[in-house]
């Protein structure tokens, strides 16, 4: 087969994927954990991650450098990086929350690149000096992959946020802690109050703080890589530019998304904030990642750009 028929094919293959996982993974949350739908819908996350894998390899293979040079191609490598970290994540926490909330990402990125982007954006064309250098695979794909962590912790976080309004709408953070309090007090009085009382107020709580975790330690997680990939770009630039630091707009947003998480997780390692302060700030984090990564490329200005609306 040649290989750009089989590179369209598999993005072809992996959108059909994302859409019958989003129905999937959507069916699963309505119907209480259905373990058939859990488990079709990891096979089939499994399979979407290896389409993707062999469209990129096959554009690698056929263009002569990592499929990392233009949108089009980090698109894909994002969408890549959600696919792979949802499949480990969902191995070691077997929770199908982390596919729902990550799979429309996948799905729109997915999306924009096949339908949205001209045509003239999608084609490879020849490295210019200064993308002829190995450091091209080592900074970018490090960014895609902090941006792909970064993005699924966020979501979590907006998660949280959403359920903790609607669970605790009137309650401040004080009351959410004795409310854990008064659940044990329940407990141990279990005799005299419905069980499944008690089970439902403790399991909110338990997902709640479960999310809230979880995003904290995939945003540990994408932090370390954001840090090592601004490294490894300031490297790189030293050795294309002369300089290591030249307050380029995708520089200055990519230092904008680095305080904004350290913020986060100075905060929580701190526990200055507890609870929804925290997740705001995440959340925030959520829209200044898709800056750095889209807003400023379409500006069309800087080193970092695309050039599309300008």
């Amino acid at each position: 087969m040649n290989l750009i028929l089989m590179e369209n094919t598999c993005i072809n293959i992996s959108f059909a994927l994302l859409l019958i996982n989003l129905v999937i993974y959507w069916l699963n949350i309505a119907f209480k954990k259905i373990k058939t739908l859990s488990k079709l819908g990891t096979i089939l996350n499994i399979i979407l991650n290896l389409s993707l894998s062999i469209s990129l390899i096959s554009r690698w293979i056929y263009n002569g450098y990592f499929p990392l040079s233009n949108l089009y191609e980090s698109l894909i490598f994002l969408t890549w990086g959600l696919t792979f970290i949802q499949v480990i994540l969902e191995q070691k926490n077997n929770s199908k929350l982390i596919g729902a909330i990550s799979t429309p990402i996948g799905l729109f990125t997915v999306g924009f690149a096949s339908l949205a982007l001209p045509l003239d954006m999608k084609e490879a064309s020849p490295l210019v000096p200064a993308l002829r250098s190995n450091w091209l695979m080592m900074h970018v794909s490090i960014m895609m992959i902090s941006y792909s962590t970064l993005i699924l912790g966020s979501l979590l976080s907006i998660l949280f946020l959403i359920l903790y309004k609607i669970r605790y709408k009137n309650l401040n953070n004080n009351i959410y802690n004795n409310e854990i309090k008064n659940i044990q007090n329940l407990y141990s009085k279990r005799s005299t109050i419905p069980s499944n009382y008690i089970i439902q107020k403790f399991t909110r709580i338990s997902l709640l703080e479960s999310i809230d975790n979880l995003s904290y330690r995939i945003i540990g997680l994408g932090f370390p890589l954001l840090t090592i990939g601004i490294i490894a770009g300031a490297v790189w630039a030293n050795e294309a530019w002369g300089s290591y630091w030249s307050w380029d707009p995708k520089e200055t947003w990519a230092l904008i998304t680095w305080l904004v998480f350290a913020a986060y997780l100075h905060s929580r390692i701190n526990q200055s904030w507890e609870g929804e302060k925290p997740a705001i700030l995440a959340s925030i984090g959520f829209i200044v990642v898709w800056i750095c990564y889209l807003g400023v490329n379409f500006l069309g200005q800087g080193l970092h750009s695309y050039g599309w609306f300008l």
